[in-house]
């Protein structure tokens, strides 16, 4: 089975869009590995996590910002396909 990401955000903070970019940026990046990408509306304010399987390997509160893009598929490539190259992304 292929991993499943899923983006946790608060509606309430308005960064649904932000979810949806990155969700659609890790589906065009990563459409061979992945068996999809699934936007959670969370019930705690502030909420911005990333998991892979229901591992978290991303949290906002931990990090104290939001990923940048680059950042976010190099994390996701070095767990779920290292020796994928992303291009632009690896500069």
């Amino acid at each position: 089975m292929k991993p499943v990401i899923t983006i946790e955000y608060c509606p309430k903070c308005g960064w649904l869009l932000r979810a949806a970019y990155m969700a659609q940026e890790l589906l065009t990046t990563f459409h061979a590995e992945l068996g999809g990408v699934t936007l959670r509306p969370s019930e705690t304010a502030g909420t911005y996590t990333i998991f892979l399987n229901e591992q978290p390997v991303f949290d906002r509160k931990e990090a104290g910002h939001f990923p940048e893009i680059k950042f976010l598929k190099q994390l996701v490539r070095d767990l779920i396909a290292p020796d994928k190259q992303l291009g632009h992304s690896d500069r």
